[in-house]
């Protein structure tokens, strides 16, 4: 008799721990930029928001946001929840996989910044596609969601392309424009994008097919 409660409970836990862990390696981000000696940004308060201006911190916060709310109350329908959950899982898995595949060096970093990027790069990925995988909630994704997750880094990649010029800052080297142009920036921008409708496709196959066998199992 005690499953039906035990799952909730575990769910929320999980939830809360990602959201926990996002704050936690966040934080240090931050702490860490506002007190760096050296950097392109002579200011802590303009290291502090460039720190905000990552698409990582940015598709870690998603996730924080939508596990936060599942750790409330394991029950989210509305659309807008739907589509944070989605965008959010997307996102933190391109975040995985473009940082293990052009950006990881970790050889490079120690102490509290070698902390904080393994949080937001390595750590919370994980934990967020598996806590989706195996607590869901399942039923939330649709067909009009795999191109509504355009719009977060879409929205990211505008604001990036506009600020770079105006600070001489490109926060990754696949979107200097100085360095590349933007013929390739918008090549590899638009190869990314293609990544993000993939995932977030294989998303909604997935939850389906998890919905289906979680449906077959109670009956």
């Amino acid at each position: 008799m005690s499953a039906p409660s035990s799952a909730p409970r575990a769910a929320r836990t999980c939830f809360a721990l990602t959201a926990l862990a996002v704050l936690v390696g966040v934080t240090i981000q931050v702490a860490v930029a506002a007190n760096a000696q050296h950097g392109h940004f002579a200011t802590a308060g303009g290291r502090v928001f460039n720190v905000f201006c990552y698409f990582t911190i940015q598709s870690n916060l998603l996730v924080a946001a939508g596990c936060l709310l599942l750790a409330i109350r394991l029950e989210r329908t509305s659309a807008t929840f739907a589509w944070l959950r989605m965008t959010g899982l997307v996102a933190i898995t391109v975040t995985g996989l473009v940082y293990y595949t052009v950006l990881a060096d970790f050889s490079a970093l120690h102490g509290w910044r070698l902390v904080g990027d393994i949080i937001v790069h390595a750590i919370v990925p994980v934990v967020s596609v598996l806590g989706w995988l195996v607590f869901g909630p399942r039923g939330l994704s649709a067909r009009h969601l795999v191109a509504l997750t355009l719009a977060f880094p879409a929205c990211w990649l505008a604001f990036t392309l506009i600020r770079g010029p105006i600070v001489d800052f490109y926060p990754y080297p696949f979107v200097d424009v100085n360095e590349h142009g933007y013929p390739i920036v918008l090549i590899d921008s638009a190869v990314i994008g293609l990544v993000v409708l993939g995932l977030a496709a294989g998303a909604l196959w997935l939850d389906d097919r998890l919905a289906r066998r979680k449906s077959a199992a109670v009956r």
